[in-house]
């Protein structure tokens, strides 16, 4: 026998079909990653890139804005600042995002690839489960989370995640754990409750089992002291702060700034409803197809624990009325989140599964699904196309005037980077500005300071309480909360509180004058939207 001769399978040698193999996850990774850029492939910033990316740049270079409340505010998600903040050193924002894009979406792809063959043992799945996730989380959220997007502390969480279900699938719980743990260090939250989720899975898929693997284990805590990285910050934001500041930030934070996302009577009747909708229709195809496919058995006790801790937070919600300080604290922890993001999934995987059943019209059920999520997604990403900005500058976004055109959002767009490059051109670099009510890109394109700014808002107690008094004080009531006071003793009392000497206005809210020195534009420039003028001394 010839050992020189290569060992044949098939028609192919091995060697040929692992290359072959190769080629084939290039190729899904490849596809994924396209999606994904269809989806969500905006120009930066995106929602809230503009909010992350600041801080990390300001992690790195603690004097850039060093006079904004809010970047110069405690660090809540440090190990995500220390790893995606770096190319802030090197290259502009913008540029920032797209390398933090590219590795999110890669740990988002890549999971996903390992998830469905976990399960499956078959490609190009993943592109079914990708589809149907991103529709199911888009269309079927009860509390606005979303996992598909710009970079932020939670999208490689997500990716993450994804791998620790891939592990869980197959019982590698040592895994698990440490997939979890680096989550957990990344975003604390969305790491942490999948914890308690995976431990849920745990009980209902090992507890019974007469070679079940331990709960307790070293690799618990090694996942645990990963998580540490997450832990530790989040905890300091509460630390050296009284009871009374800490229930008054609280109380700004989960009934008046973030309610959208934590309060349950807050939200909308149709998102219980969308959101009911997928919890059943996950639970009447998970009684057909969790005791057939094995791997899926582990993601239904994740994604039941992941139910059960919004059920738990709806038990919170109710708490308001009777013990509202209590609740303010129980609701920052975002109960709402992990079902938001993990029922979808649960919902792709199954219908992954309807596809390649023997059963003509399951598959045909599973195919029309797919075709549904096409759809979605489609509409989505055409809307975000034909708007042609980036979300966090769009009209609809900012809630003001969202039926413009997308030549007038154009002009409006180009019209706030002008005035903010003004801003940067022209101004020392500690300088202080006034902006307005709706916008929040005003550092990211101006990489100036700026008094107070509502999405920016800080995590620790005591700026927490501080943003709340100079937004409350900036945009009084009596005004609607959409613009400065023009009133010439509360300007003094800005510039000399603040050290703020110019404000930027929207001209289509103040109007096209205002009784104040105009700084720009001034001749020879041009701005139909926005106008700086200087604040009066005494």
């Amino acid at each position: 026998m010839n050992d020189d001769k290569p060992e044949q399978t098939g028609l192919k040698t091995r060697g040929e079909l692992r290359r072959s193999s190769r080629w084939y996850t290039i190729a899904e990774f490849s596809l994924l990653m396209l999606l994904i850029f269809a989806y969500a492939g905006d120009a930066p910033p995106m929602v809230n890139e503009a909010h992350y990316l600041v801080k990390a740049k300001s992690f790195w270079d603690p004097s850039w804005c060093a006079n904004d409340l809010f970047v110069a505010s405690t660090k809540a998600h440090t190990t995500f600042y220390a790893i995606f903040g770096w190319p802030t050193l090197f290259v502009s924002l913008s540029t920032t995002a797209w390398i933090g894009r590219f590795v999110a979406w890669s740990l988002l792809a890549i999971g996903l690839q390992r998830l469905c063959w976990t399960v499956f043992e078959r490609r190009w799945l993943s592109l079914i489960v990708a589809l149907v996730w991103i529709a199911g989380v888009e269309y079927g959220n009860l509390a606005g989370e979303w996992v598909v997007g710009g970079i932020e502390a939670k999208v490689p969480a997500y990716g993450l995640i994804l791998f620790a279900l891939a592990d869980m699938s197959k019982r590698r719980w040592n895994r698990v754990w440490l997939w979890l743990g680096a989550a957990s260090a990344l975003h604390v939250l969305s790491g942490g409750w999948s914890v308690i989720a995976a431990m849920v899975s745990w009980a209902i898929t090992e507890r019974k089992r007469e070679d079940r693997i331990p709960l307790l284990s070293g690799w618990l805590f090694g996942g645990g002291a990963i998580a540490l990285f997450g832990l530790v910050p989040a905890v300091a934001l509460t630390m050296g702060t009284s009871a009374e500041a800490s229930t008054a930030a609280a109380r700004i934070y989960s009934y008046y700034r973030i309610r959208h996302h934590l309060l349950p009577a807050d939200f909308l009747p149709h998102w219980y409803l969308r959101h009911a909708v997928l919890i059943v229709v996950t639970w009447f195809l998970a009684r057909r197809y969790v005791p057939i496919e094995t791997g899926l058995r582990s993601l239904a006790g994740f994604t039941w624990g992941a139910v059960g801790i919004a059920g738990i937070g709806m038990i919170v919600g109710l708490l308001p009325a009777f013990a509202p300080d209590l609740a303010a604290k129980l609701l920052r922890y975002y109960w709402f989140r992990l079902t938001d993001a993990v029922v979808p999934l649960m919902l792709a995987m199954l219908v992954a599964a309807l596809i390649i059943d023997r059963a003509r019209t399951w598959s045909r059920i599973g195919l029309a699904c797919c075709a549904l999520a096409l759809m979605l997604v489609s509409v989505s990403s055409f809307d975000r196309m034909r708007r042609g900005v980036p979300p966090s500058v769009s009209n609809v976004l900012l809630g003001r005037d969202m039926g413009a055109s997308r030549q007038v959002q154009h002009q409006v767009m180009k019209d706030w980077i002008a005035v903010c490059r003004w801003a940067r051109l022209s101004s020392p670099q500690d300088a202080v500005f006034l902006t307005p009510r709706h916008q929040q890109t005003f550092k990211w394109y101006a990489h100036r300071a700026e008094v107070v700014n509502w999405k920016d808002v800080p995590q620790d107690a005591e700026s927490l309480s501080e943003w709340n008094r100079r937004f409350l004080e900036i945009y009084p009531q009596r005004l609607g909360f959409v613009r400065v006071t023009i009133r010439y003793d509360k300007l003094r009392e800005y510039r000399r509180e603040h050290g703020v000497r110019a404000m930027i206005v929207d001209r289509r809210v103040t109007g096209e004058n205002l009784p104040l020195v105009r700084l720009y534009p001034t001749a020879g420039e041009a701005n139909a939207t926005y106008a700086v003028y200087e604040l009066p001394q005494d």
